[in-house]
Parts: structure tokens; sequence; C-alpha cells
């Protein structure tokens, strides 16, 4: 016979701590799938810190982390609604690059040559991303148009834009790289001209969390007024806290990172600055394309939270059947959803030619399985229905370290391609498995 006294306190004590973190849980309202992607996240990045021989986590590696991740970032905002309206965009890529080489053309070629501006005139790199993001616009409608309109699937429709797009790219230019982009252009590429410097860097930061505390203050206030129930105090100062953390902490790293010797010294000699022995420092600060990427996360995180358009696409997502008998024009969502995913592609096709001051045939390649896998990764489910901006933001964030680490260790390109392939795998099969849970 099995003594099982001997066992009771030990139960009880793991019932005890499992009730606690329940409890945090439910007074944080902090969801568990983010807090997962989080801890994976971090995980990877210990992991890839080792395995590099301590080259992951430093200032340097982590800043031009954020760089990459901007454009992968902010078209994965526009995959969340995509998936979540059970659609699926094949084409981003091959539109990113499409948009990156019409852009680089307008500004080195056409706007110069034919329309006879002149180098360094402000408004050539202005109508050249005005131009871009039309052309994003419009791919994005007619795709969204024979999908929503004529009832072409959109797996079927954007596997063809992947195709047609990449040879209209190829086609403006007969194959041409074409460069150089213009100055100003540039600087949305990053790099030291592409930052804002550490001053202005801890200023947005300390602007930034003063809007974390006054948002979860107007929050409270808002459960007030609705009578909602509301979090503990200490709740909302523990959010708060770690909220400031990660922002004054991005903030830091970014500051630590400096100006290469040659770059400053170029500085110095034409400001007149006498350098000292052991060199100048001169902060990166917050690169400008991390701040578009933010920027987009913000307005789309209100799209989708505070409008009737992102009510509308999840409760098509949820259930197309009963979103058409509740009288909303889902045809007209689903080609606006793709006008809006043409539209980031576009923002992401200026940050990648800016940073590779390029238009190249090869821009955006297989950035499709990028997206996807980043808003799969941060929770979006393939069924439709649910998905986060954040969450998505933060899975092209996980992806692009992946690759990046892998880059660190000197794996070849296929064997990266394989690691991306069974992620996104794993990431499904995990969705799947929450999904049977819930």
């Amino acid at each position: 016979m099995t003594d099982t006294t001997s066992n009771a306190p030990v139960d009880r004590a793991r019932a005890a701590e499992l009730s606690a973190i329940g409890r945090f849980l439910k007074a944080t309202e902090l969801d568990t799938r983010m807090l997962g992607m989080v801890a994976a996240l971090l995980i990877i990045w210990l992991g890839l810190h080792f395995l590099s021989g301590g080259l992951f986590l430093t200032p340097r590696n982590l800043w031009n982390l954020s760089v990459q991740t901007s454009s992968v970032a902010i078209m994965a905002t526009g995959m969340v609604l995509v998936i979540v309206m059970r659609n699926i965009d094949l084409s981003v890529g091959s539109v990113e690059g499409v948009v990156g080489m019409v852009m680089g053309v307008a500004q080195a070629e056409f706007l110069i040559r034919v329309v006879g501006m002149q180098l360094g005139n402000p408004w050539l790199w202005v109508i050249a991303l005005i131009t871009g993001i039309v052309v994003g616009l419009a791919i994005g409608a007619l795709q969204g148009f024979i999908i929503a309109y004529l009832d072409v699937p959109a797996f079927i429709v954007t596997l063809g834009g992947l195709l047609v797009w990449r040879g209209v790219a190829w086609w403006i230019t007969s194959g041409r790289t074409v460069a150089p982009m213009d100055a100003t252009f540039q600087l949305m590429g990053g790099g030291p001209a592409g930052s804002i410097g550490s001053s202005w860097s801890w200023i947005l930061g300390i602007a930034a969390c003063a809007g974390v505390v006054a948002l979860l203050l107007n929050g409270r206030v808002q459960r007030k007024r609705f009578k909602f129930p509301l979090r503990p105090v200490w709740a909302e100062f523990f959010l708060g806290t770690i909220a400031c953390v990660v922002i004054l902490g991005a903030v830091k790293i970014a500051n630590s990172y400096p100006w290469p010797a040659g770059v400053v010294n170029k500085y110095a000699a034409a400001n007149n600055i006498s350098v000292p022995e052991g060199g100048l420092f001169i902060a990166h600060g917050i690169a400008i394309p991390v701040l578009m990427a933010i920027a987009v996360g913000l307005v789309m995180t209100f799209i989708t939270n505070r409008t009737r358009f992102g009510r509308y696409v999840f409760a098509i997502g949820g259930n197309p059947e009963a979103a058409n008998l509740a009288g909303i024009n889902t045809r007209w969502i689903t080609m606006k959803v793709f006008m809006i995913m043409g539209v980031l592609a576009a923002i992401a096709a200026a940050i990648s030619s800016a940073r590779l001051n390029a238009s190249t045939n090869s821009l955006g390649t297989l950035d499709e399985l990028l997206v996807i896998a980043a808003a799969v990764i941060g929770g979006t489910s393939l069924a439709g229905g649910s998905g986060t901006i954040i969450g998505a933001m933060l899975g092209a964030l996980l992806m692009q370290s992946l690759q990046s680490g892998m880059v660190l260790l000197g794996l070849d390109t296929p064997l990266q391609n394989i690691v991306v392939g069974l992620v996104l795998v794993v990431a499904v099969w995990l969705d799947t498995m929450y999904r049977k849970r819930v």
C-alpha cells in the first residue's frame, strides 16, 4: 500500500505556489502567451551570447539588431490584420522589392534626368517616398480587389503577386542596381547620421515613460467611470516600473554604441573639435528606422484596438458569416486590409533601400517568410480572429535575433533557412496546442 501522507505537504506547497502565480497574473492582467514569448526571446539571447563568445549582447550588435528588425516588424503589423481575417499575403517581400526599385529609380534617375531636379533638392526624397507609398497602396488595392470582389483565394493571388512583382522589379531596370540614394532619404536607414543622438534619446525615453504612466492613470480613471474591476495599486506600479525600466534600458544600450572612429574624426575636423588621446565618444542614440517602426506599431495598435475598422477586422476573422449578416461590408474591409499591407511594405522598402543606399533586385527576398513567421510566433492564429500588434513586433525581433545570431556563429545560409523553417512549424504547432487547451 502506497503512503501518500508524506507527499501531502509538497502538494500543498506546490498548489500554493501555483495559486500565487495565478493571483499575480490575474492582478497584472499579463498575457501568458506574451510572457512565454518574452521568456523564449531572453533564452535565445542568452544562448546566442554564450555560443558567440560574448558577442551577441553587446551595444553594437543590439543596436544593429534593432535596425535590422525594423522593416520586418513594420510589415508584420499589417500581416496580423491579414491573418486575423483568415487570409495570407505571400507577396509582401516582392512588393517591398518593386516599391524599393520604384523609389530608387525615382530619386536617382527620373526626377534628376527627366524632371530636372538637382541632387540635394529637399523635395527629391519626399516625392520619391510618396511615389513609393502610392505604388504600394495601388498594389495592395489591386490584390485586395481581386481577393474581395472576384473571390479568388488570397493564397493564389498573393502567390501570383510574389512572382509578378519580383519580375516587375527586374523589368524596371533590366536587373541593374540603382544607387546612390538621396542623402536625406538615407537617414531612414540608420547609421551615425540616421540616429537622434544621446540627448534626444534620453528626452524621448523619459517622454515615453511619462506616456506609460499617463496611460495607466487614464485606464484606471476609465475603469472607475464605467465601474469595471480595478487592478491593485501594486500591480499598476509594477507594470509602470517594468515598462520604464525596459524603455530606459533600451535608451542606455542605444547610447552605449559610439560612432566609428573614422566618422568621429571627420566630424571633429569639420566642426573644429579637438579629439582627446583616448578618442572622442559620440553615441548613436536611437536609430530613425527604429522610431519609424515604433510609430507604425503605435498607430496600428490604435487602429486595431480603438477603431470600428479594427473591431470589424477581428469580427470578420472570428466569424465571417455572422459579420456579413450583421451588416459589415466584409469585401471593402478585406480590400482595405490589403491596401494597408501595401503601404506598410512601401515604408519597409524605404527603410531597407535607405540602409543599403541602393535599390537592388534582391531587396525583400524571402521577407514574406520572416513576416508571416513573426506574426504567427507573436500569437496571431492562422485560424483567424486573434492576434496582437506588439506580439508580431516581438516575433519579428525573435526571428531577426535568430538570423543575426546565426550570422555571428558563422552558419551557412541554407542552415539558417532550415532553422527559420523549423521555428515557423513549431510556432504553428504551439498555437494549435494552445487553441485546443483554450
